[in-house]
């Protein structure tokens, strides 16, 4: 029941000196006259390689399988709000599943999804290992046990410098894409960690027949950091490495620039703009500008909600999701 008008007139009084706004997003202009207000989510409705997406909204890789961790509740807690609202969703390292099937209920998400997408991940360094030994077609089974639709291959040699585990890259990772791309035949997705790419990788990457290039950049969950603080006793040397990046502002100008000066050599079909996404108007931002069809990747604050229930990460993807819509009718964005 609504609120009698006297009372809510009480309540605006009572609230409005806490709640001014001293200073406003610059970002956007706001432009009242030029819509209703969206009644449902379907003007969010977008295309991603074979896929209609219900919304540009990309559920990004956040956890693989790891004992003890709640890593399949919290995997299946995103692959339902994924299939609920026609997202696609990439999962975490799936390299525990390449030789074992321990773990493999932490990763097998997709009859959750329906018709939505649902991506595994590997790292480069991974399959590059299978590519030398001639044994991709282990990629290829760990894919299909769980009814995969596509690869995300992760690039990450500054968190593996640091990792005091990590693994070392003997040839390019660019290389290793090339002869990947020579073998797979579903979608491929490249992606950082939050550190991003630089002109000269953007540009390689833009020339492989990519579905998306995820831009992971500087500004969110920085895993190079995070290496860095699992350490008992911190390597100097290491960090003043983990403050080097490109946030996804930064990558749009270089997309930008290249697509200019060759418009015919992109091959690469999305790009996915993740790192630094604390909510709908940051995604919003970005993919008013993209120079290719774009969706944004949400990771942190997906998993807080996911570590609760699956009820709860509904509430806040649709609140996301119906922000989305109201930006889209009444925001603009800055030249």
């Amino acid at each position: 029941m609504t609120k009698k008008m006297s009372d809510r007139k009480s309540e605006h009084l009572a609230l409005s000196k806490s709640s001014q706004v001293a200073v406003g997003d610059t970002r956007f202009f706001y432009e009242p006259l030029l819509s209703a207000h969206p009644t449902d989510l379907k003007n969010l409705a977008t295309k991603f390689g074979a896929w209609q997406l219900g919304a540009p909204l990309w559920i990004s890789s956040m956890t693989g399988g790891a004992r003890g961790k709640n890593a399949k509740k919290i995997n299946q807690n995103l692959a339902q709000v994924a299939g609920k609202y026609n997202l696609a969703m990439g999962l975490g390292s799936c390299r525990p599943i390449l030789e074992s099937n321990e773990f493999l209920a932490d990763f097998k998400m997709k009859k959750y999804l329906g018709k939505s997408p649902l991506f595994g991940n590997l790292g480069i360094h991974q399959v590059a290992e299978f590519l030398r030994d001639k044994k991709e077609q282990k990629i290829f089974e760990m894919l299909k046990k769980i009814e995969a639709d596509g690869l995300i291959v992760h690039v990450n040699p500054l968190q593996e410098w640091i990792q005091p585990e990590g693994d070392r890259y003997f040839e390019s990772p660019l290389l290793t894409l090339e002869k990947l791309l020579n073998k797979i035949t579903v979608p491929l997705i490249v992606k950082e960690v939050g550190q991003g790419f630089g002109p000269s990788s953007l540009a390689a990457l833009l020339q492989m027949p990519l579905l998306a290039i995820d831009l992971a950049g500087f500004g969110g969950t920085n895993f190079s950091q995070l290496e860095i603080l699992r350490q008992k006793k911190i390597n100097g040397a290491q960090l003043p490495m983990v403050k080097v990046g490109q946030t996804c502002a930064e990558m749009i100008v270089h997309v930008h620039e290249f697509k200019a000066k060759n418009p015919q050599q992109i091959l690469a079909k999305h790009l996915i703009f993740s790192g630094g996404m604390r909510d709908y108007l940051d995604g919003y931002f970005l993919l008013e500008q993209s120079a290719l069809p774009s969706l944004y990747g949400q990771a942190q604050g997906l998993l807080e909600h996911a570590v609760i229930s699956s009820e709860s990460l509904a509430e806040y993807v649709e609140g996301q999701l119906q922000g989305l819509a109201m930006a889209k009718s009444f925001l603009r964005v800055r030249n």
